[in-house]
């Protein structure tokens, strides 16, 4: 993607069901778990460039010792800093190398459950209080947690009222710290409920500390805080005792995997990035299925439990296209399936002319879409010279066979992202100036004045870096035409689960669409969603309809990308410019098992969805009113 599109967190989890000095004696270090969830949060670092953190929680540390370590930092060098200051904390303190029962119960984060959090704000919130993980203090063990996550909830308002009704009195609005609290108050009241049944059954002392431990029914807090939770989600937690957690929401739209053996326990938001730490094959890692909890108790015991029960299926789409790493399986089959799925409108944009078409892809991360493309051309290339030599056969002199068969797809590495310059340091057309030069231009590689140009990019969302830069130096090649093919279909609403996707003037294909409207003297259709937007506010959020589909049901896609083409063209363009987006058909046929398509379609998997789709709109319509005046 050209722009940056802020996404989903990382969560990286590692238990060990093994003492310290089983790692020592079998790996070399009892710091085998810090330095595997080392490798899981830099494997993933991808998912979180505003901050990182980390949680420790020891099981043998001795009363007035600490057992919960935690780190976190700032910045896209986050991971670095924490694991730097981690090793700092562990060398200031006198220990022995290999000592692995003395530093189970003393040495800083020398310990058997870590958590990790990579994070994007799609907030706006930013600053170190907002960097996950977050805790929860209490002077007994099993009351302390520790949690983290990738989700955003689209009800917020419903669960801060619903905790503050139950007497807590939260000390800040944000969904992590209220997420954090309702998780946190059930967790007391099931140390109340374990503490009155054991001490009535004659327990006293740390003898009751140890059956209340022992007994924490972490599937029935999660059943019990989940019930009014509506949004996507991964949510991971410690226990001060020892107890981990980790939840998936139950339409499985943020994704989540784990691996287990005799020896350890792993979670992470993508799974080659658990084989890659672990060395293991891909059938060895587990996907957390939509509704279900991996649950590692203090003991050990590892378990996959259902917490609520599976809903309608809507993982991401986007995870697939653009935010998870394409070194997984299957996910480079799909993005090479995206990029073949184009070869027809590609070739209707260029009017079959292959010959005089050269192919390239800009950024890099849509370069395995672009050889699926390159596939597909291929493969209507050889169709062509079949066809050509069944048609004419002997009557083709050599010559006419030597052409027909040097005929030969024409890919190059046409756009390269150069530097990264300082435009904040200029204004207005300084700045776009600056801007247009981010990329560069291999030269030579387009034929002046007879060449097509087709560049593939995973998506176009906002349109701003293609009109500022992209499209301007690729028509410094001088090609006829300039064909800007996107990966993924038109992004026409908001995301409210997690990508920082939320205004609706963000989206170049509403905007082109708009357009259209007052083009076509339609203004009363915007008039009318909004009237019916606003009219249904203040219902419950289950029984909101997305009215901002009509105002794209009077356009095809083509007469949108015609209209986005035209804006997305800069003043004094030489070449011809076309955008080709992909389908819904065709993403669905590429990824068909990750159906979740909101930000593409508008059918919203939750209710929270409508809520905030219909609110996205009247903020626009009542923002653009409060510009005319």
């Amino acid at each position: 993607m050209t722009e940056v599109i802020k996404h989903e967190c990382g969560i990286a989890m590692v238990r060990l069901l093994k003492p310290l000095s089983y790692f020592q004696e079998k790996y070399g270090s009892y710091l085998y778990g810090l330095n595997k969830l080392y490798l899981l949060m830099e494997k993933q670092h991808n998912r979180g460039q505003e901050g990182a953190g980390l949680a420790c929680v020891k099981l043998d540390a001795r009363p007035a010792e600490e057992y919960i370590f935690r780190e976190r930092a700032l910045g896209t060098g986050a991971i670095q800093e924490i694991f730097s200051n981690i090793h700092a904390k562990i060398a200031s303190v006198s220990h022995h190398q290999t000592d692995a029962e003395w530093a189970s119960q003393h040495l800083p984060f020398a310990g058997e459950l870590y958590m990790g959090h990579l994070r994007y704000s799609t907030t706006g919130k930013s600053g170190l209080s907002y960097v996950h993980p977050f805790l929860r203090r209490n002077n007994w063990r099993s009351r302390n947690l520790t949690l983290c996550g990738n989700f955003n909830m689209t009800n917020v308002d419903e669960i801060f009222e619903k905790i503050v009704s139950e007497g807590q009195h939260p000390r800040n609005y944000a969904d992590t710290f209220i997420i954090l609290e309702q998780i946190g108050h059930e967790l007391d009241m099931e140390n109340q409920r374990l503490y009155d049944k054991f001490k009535s059954e004659g327990y006293r002392g740390i003898e009751l500390t140890r059956k209340i431990e022992d007994h924490i029914d972490i599937a029935a807090i999660l059943k019990k805080s989940s019930q009014i939770w509506d949004g996507g989600y991964v949510i991971c937690g410690l226990t001060g005792s020892g107890d981990l957690f980790s939840f998936r929401d139950p339409r499985g739209i943020r994704p989540a995997f784990y691996y287990s053996d005799d020896e350890i326990v792993v979670v992470a938001s993508e799974r080659p990035v658990i084989q890659t730490a672990m060395n293991i094959d891909i059938g060895q890692v587990k996907e957390l299925f939509p509704g279900e909890s991996i649950i590692v108790t203090k003991n050990g015991e590892v378990s996959v439990k259902q917490i609520v029960p599976a809903k309608n299926y809507s993982a991401c789409s986007f995870e697939r296209i653009y935010f998870s790493r394409g070194s997984d399986a299957d996910i480079y089959r799909e993005r090479k399936r995206l990029g073949h799925r184009l070869v027809e409108p590609i070739l209707k944009s260029v009017e079959k002319d292959i010959e005089h078409t050269v192919f390239s892809f800009i950024p890099n991360t849509a370069e395995v879409a672009f050889y699926g493309m390159l596939e597909g051309l291929e493969e209507r290339l050889n169709e062509y010279k079949r066809e050509q030599i069944g048609k004419y056969g002997t009557q083709m002199s050599e010559e006419e066979l030597k052409k027909l068969l040097s005929l030969r797809v024409r890919s190059e590495k046409v756009a390269i992202k150069d530097i990264k310059l300082r435009t904040f340091i200029a204004e207005g057309d300084t700045r776009d100036d600056l801007a247009a030069h981010v990329y560069d231009v291999t030269y030579g590689t387009v034929i002046p004045g007879e060449d097509n140009l087709v560049v593939i990019d995973d998506s176009i969302v906002r349109g701003t870096t293609l009109k500022q830069s992209i499209i301007k130096i690729l028509d410094r090649l001088h090609p006829q035409k300039i064909v800007i093919v996107s990966s993924s279909p038109q992004v026409r609403y908001p995301d409210c689960y997690g990508i920082d996707m939320s205004r609706m003037s963000e989206f170049i294909a509403f905007r082109a669409t708009v357009e259209l409207i007052k083009e076509r003297n339609m203004e009363g259709l915007l008039e009318d969603v909004y009237r019916k937007s606003k009219a249904q506010q203040e219902l419950p959020k289950e029984k909101i309809i997305n009215y901002v589909k009509e105002l794209y049901a009077p356009f095809t896609q083509g007469e949108i990308s015609e209209k986005i083409a035209r804006m997305l063209t800069p003043e004094g363009t030489q070449a011809e410019v076309k955008i080709v987006y992909q389908t819904l058909e065709g993403l669905h046929e590429a990824i068909p098992g990750y159906p979740g398509d909101w930000y593409f379609s508008g059918d919203y998997p939750t209710p929270g969805g409508n809520r905030l789709v219909n609110n996205a709109f009247i903020n626009y319509m009542e923002g653009a009113y409060q510009k005319r005046l």
